[in-house]
């Protein structure tokens, strides 16, 4: 369809469609911006208005039509048509726009978008592969745009954010997950997949829809679902063999499950796991920086017990073994709490991530309990006395008053991150943990909040997002070449991360820097854990100059190239 040719790699690309199937092929269409010369060239002449606009003009007017929408729902809409018309005038107009259309295009908008899927859908975007269709899934593979993927995201819509399973409106997720790859780490968008495993739902309202565009059936569970993965897995190796897979949004049994069995396979990690895990770590490390401590020395309670608490928990006995500590010791100072209370080895059935952090029963037997309720935060908290408090539970307000006040009475700067998503599921509000704590907590957040006013302070809240970690993560994978993603490569991107927290430069800002910057944090992640593959004997080892260059090398800018005809002679 185009290729670059060799002279001028950056400024000529050689087009081989005209007309409409030109004006209507995202990656290459310009819309107006189309020159007077590439008109008459590709046919194009009386299929668009007569003025020549610039890049300027077209966002002027994007934004005019976006800033029109009255509800996110419909500003979603919006940006999502834009994508599916014009990708360079998106990603531009995204670009310039950063902190104000990530929530949109993003967390939490596009949980709302995954829940009205097939009644807002547009166009089709990705590759689905639907469980009744098992058996050709080399031939859909083969349907894709492009033959040079380096980056799949796949979903298979089951635990969609906070929000539970949304079946076939869970492509929502891998779709804007990877529009952040291009948007933070410039990842081609040519070169980028999503892909949606429909196995079915049981979501009753979507089944009962009669607009719902997916499989009509009782999701598939147990050996059916593995062997449907597996098959799914091997073929991806075989028609991408070098494509990096991404994991999203899968059911917490599942999860975990699909990253131990493949991650030694292809390289693969699971954002929900690995970079939340990763991008809280950051957190953690630049807030301890601010106190005066270190991660081995801190009480960690975390509640709620799914994938991201896994990931959490996994790279925090990472980064504290990295400090020297033993593993075991690492392990006894993290303390999980779900919804049956503290998670300690008296308990039956635990699987196996919660009785791999289960502290021992007797923990919990000489408790002072205030209530007659083992299973009370309040009570954990007391007994526990964490010095951090880290909520990926989906259960709005669960960190109440009394439970935060009775955490700030033992330490001096309690650090509290109420991470779930959307901000609707949030644990805590900055506001009420900043007055209960007397100004004196250090704070991030699952989704966006505004700045806190506390007496003259103004407290700027750092949004812990993983948009600060995935994109650096993929981009040095594929400029190292690394053949499989580790946990070590996730905690060298988290202390990049950290060093470049504002906070860590002036106490009144954010403990993440702002979305603003994620383009060049994104190469520092890359850098970081391009070096980290090397060390590990995953990627072929370089200096650090060349690895830059080639990271470098790797970076796609949305601006509009010059075409030529395929075929016609070089002049």
């Amino acid at each position: 369809m185009a290729h670059h040719t060799n002279q001028e790699v950056e400024d000529i690309v050689e087009v081989s469609i005209t007309g409409r199937a030109l004006l209507d092929d995202p990656v290459l269409n310009k819309g107006s911006a189309f020159p007077e010369d590439e008109r008459r060239e590709f046919g194009l002449l009386g299929l668009l208005p007569p003025h020549v606009s610039t890049v300027e003009e077209q966002l002027a007017r994007t934004y005019e039509n976006y800033k029109r929408k009255e509800d996110d729902v419909e500003r979603y809409i919006f940006l999502t048509s834009l994508q599916d018309r014009n990708e360079t005038l998106f990603y531009r107009l995204v670009q310039e726009h950063i902190a104000e259309m990530v929530p949109v295009v993003y967390t939490p908008v596009v949980g709302a978008g995954c829940q009205q899927y097939s009644h807002i859908y547009r166009k089709p975007r990705g590759i689905y592969i639907s469980y009744p269709d098992r058996d050709q899934i080399a031939q859909i593979l083969g349907n894709a745009p492009s033959r040079s993927v380096q980056a799949i995201v796949v979903s298979d819509g089951e635990r969609i954010l906070g929000l539970g399973d949304l079946g076939i409106g869970g492509m929502g997720i891998p779709v804007g997950k990877l529009s952040l790859y291009t948007l933070c780490a410039g990842i081609a968008p040519a070169t980028t997949l999503p892909i949606l495993l429909d196995t079915g739902t049981d979501n009753e309202s979507l089944l009962s829809d009669p607009l719902y565009l997916g499989w009509r059936h009782r999701r598939v569970r147990g050996q059916d679902y593995d062997d449907f993965i597996e098959a799914f897995v091997q073929t991806v190796m075989l028609v991408f063999p070098n494509a990096l897979l991404q994991w999203e949004d899968f059911a917490k049994n599942n999860a975990l499950r699909l990253l131990e069995r493949y991650q030694h396979r292809l390289c693969t990690f699971n954002d929900d796991i690995q970079g939340t895990g990763a991008v809280t770590l950051a957190g953690l490390l630049a807030a301890t920086a601010l106190s005066g401590s270190s991660i081995g020395q801190e009480r960690i309670m975390v509640v709620g017990a799914g994938s991201a608490a896994t990931g959490i928990c996994d790279q925090l006995v990472t980064a504290i073994v990295a400090e020297g500590i033993a593993e075991g010791d690492a392990i006894r100072n993290i303390w999980l709490i779900d919804s049956e209370g503290l998670v300690h080895s008296g308990r039956p059935q635990l699987s196996g991530f919660k009785l791999q952090y289960a502290q021992p029963a007797e923990q919990i037997s000489n408790w002072h309990l205030a209530g007659n309720d083992p299973k009370s935060l309040l009570d954990a908290v007391q007994n526990i006395r964490p010095t951090v408090l880290i909520g990926t539970s989906a259960q709005p307000g669960v960190f109440t008053r009394q439970v935060v006040e009775a955490m700030a009475a033992h330490v001096d700067r309690p650090i509290i991150f109420p991470l779930s998503n959307p901000t609707s599921k949030s644990e805590a509000v900055p506001a009420d943990v900043i007055s209960w704590t007397g100004g004196r907590a250090l704070i991030a957040t699952g989704s966006p909040f505004d700045p806190v006013h506390y007496g003259h302070r103004v407290i700027d809240i750092g949004q812990c997002n993983n948009c600060f970690i995935f994109p650096g993560m993929v981009l040095g994978v594929i400029a190292s070449g690394a053949l499989r993603v580790k946990n070590e490569m996730f905690v060298a991107a988290a202390r990049a991360l950290a060093e470049l927290s504002p906070a860590l430069r002036n106490p009144g800002s954010s403990l993440y820097p702002p979305l603003e910057s994620v383009r060049e944090l994104s190469q520092t992640v890359a850098l970081a854990v391009g070096l980290e593959a090397q060390r590990l004997g995953l990627a072929e080892p370089t200096s650090s100059a060349d690895l830059e260059r080639r990271i470098a090398e790797k970076i796609w800018s949305p601006r509009y190239l010059r075409y030529r005809r395929a075929g016609t002679p070089h002049s």
